[in-house]
């Protein structure tokens, strides 16, 4: 789980009290700030953080220390300290040219936390400090400018900081930053569906789902025509004669299919447009978060699966009519839409919510 920690120094006066409430309320990882006192009246349900004292008095013994280092020396010297128990000693470095990147990096191979601002833009400096701690017991926290780019920072190299230090405007970005922190995409139970028929239907639109992402072989995606149940589309990761693969794609379905998403929403494959969150999900019911690149939505005949779950729940798929496009079967096995037959399994998921506009919603609704 990554962590929050809020920087009061640039708070403006008038919100520090609100951003202080926020921040203890919503339970951050810890409250940075240059003055003692304020630090020394926090609860004990969170870390205190004293920015710019290497030495601070013994009164003020539960606080860690946030130390400046500009060169090995300082370093070597907070080192000391961890190694003596004298304080959870803790590493600001400013990565401003080559020299302060290797510091940062030997820092958050040294101590239990480093924090790093970056000059530049880039997220480049940042990467290498990720590589150099991947395997460090100790945490990277780094500085954010805004909520957005707290969001970038945690996807560098698909493992982020562990934590993020951000100076709120106000108390409504204390809660923004530690949502956007927990925000996972948990996993799916999936079940095993039994194809009852499949039906060619004729001509209709069909879209294919391109994403900014490569998939694993054993992910797709869950879509259905009914809100209540989906099937396991494969990406296009395994080879095909007479074409390319293509490892970003889902051959989804006809545009009026439901496709599930994080939060347990839906949207219409025909609603989706560059830039849209999607949900990849493994056969084993793993999730995770990608972005589409884009839709192809054209004509194509069309093929209508009919299948049922364990407990009677009846599951409508209708996809391009095509030997090429397939789904998945138990044990991640990949099987072609249109060599279906009565008997078959494959994955799916049942879920017991009504939808309105893509959301869950607790009333009457008959899909069929």
């Amino acid at each position: 789980m990554k962590f929050a920690w809020i920087d009061l120094r640039s708070v403006p006066s008038e919100h520090r009290t609100a951003v202080i409430d926020a921040a203890v309320h919503a339970r951050v990882h810890a409250i940075v700030d240059s003055d003692a006192e304020t630090l020394a009246l926090l609860p004990n349900t969170v870390r205190r953080v004293l920015a710019g004292a290497p030495h601070p008095g013994d009164e003020h013994a539960d606080l860690v220390v946030l130390e400046t280092v500009g060169d090995t020396d300082a370093l070597g010297a907070l080192e000391g300290r961890h190694r003596d128990g004298l304080k959870d000693a803790a590493a600001l470095v400013h990565v401003t040219d080559d020299r302060t990147l290797r510091l940062a990096c030997d820092a958050a191979r040294a101590l239990p936390f480093t924090v790093v601002e970056f000059k530049d833009p880039t997220k480049i400096p940042l990467e290498i400090v990720i590589a150099a701690a991947d395997s460090s017991p100790g945490d990277l926290v780094c500085r954010a400018d805004s909520i957005e780019e707290a969001q970038i920072i945690v996807d560098v190299l698909e493992k982020g900081s562990e934590g993020v230090l951000l100076a709120p405007k106000d108390a409504g970005e204390v809660f923004a930053l530690v949502e956007m922190l927990r925000t996972t995409t948990p996993d799916l139970k999936l079940q095993t569906l039994r194809v009852m028929s499949t039906e060619h239907l004729g001509l209709g639109d069909r879209v294919c789902i391109d994403t900014c992402t490569h998939f694993e072989q054993d992910e797709g995606m869950l879509v259905g025509s009914y809100a209540h149940g989906f099937i396991l589309c494969v990406s296009e990761t395994h080879p095909l004669p007479y074409m390319p693969t293509r490892p970003f794609r889902i051959n989804a379905g006809a545009l009026h299919s439901y496709v599930l998403g994080a939060e347990n929403r839906t949207n219409y494959l025909s609603e989706l447009k560059a830039g849209s969150p999607v949900l990849a999900v493994g056969a084993d019911g793993r999730t995770r978060r990608i972005v589409t690149g884009r839709i192809k939505l054209e004509s194509r005949p069309l093929l209508g699966i009919n299948a049922v779950a364990e407990d009677g729940t009846p599951v409508n798929l209708i996809v391009q009519d095509d030997w090429h496009v397939r789904v998945l079967g138990p044990g991640a096995s990949v099987l072609n839409v249109t060599e279906l037959k009565r008997g078959d399994e494959v994955l799916g998921h049942i879920a017991t919510d009504k939808r309105h506009v893509g959301w869950p919603v607790g009333e009457f609704c008959v899909e069929k």
